[in-house]
């Protein structure tokens, strides 16, 4: 199954995002989209359905809050 990215995203960053939650769900996080299929699949479509999205370097979360410098 090959999941389209979403036409308002950046090829070169679906790859990468998608790539980094294939690592997370090798590693044992859970899914957010149900279903079973590999790895590689299913953070393409978690990245697809906007399930799973960027965060800037930048970023810290304390307490379950983002918090982001400007």
């Amino acid at each position: 199954m090959i999941a389209r990215r979403p036409y308002d995203s950046n090829a070169y960053e679906f790859v990468v995002i998608a790539s980094r939650r294939a690592h997370q769900l090798m590693a044992g996080c859970i899914p957010t989209l149900a279903g079973v299929h590999k790895a590689t699949t299913m953070a393409q479509m978690e990245v697809a359905a906007g399930n799973i999205v960027r965060v800037p370097a930048t970023s810290t979360v304390v307490d379950g809050t983002l918090l982001v410098e400007v």
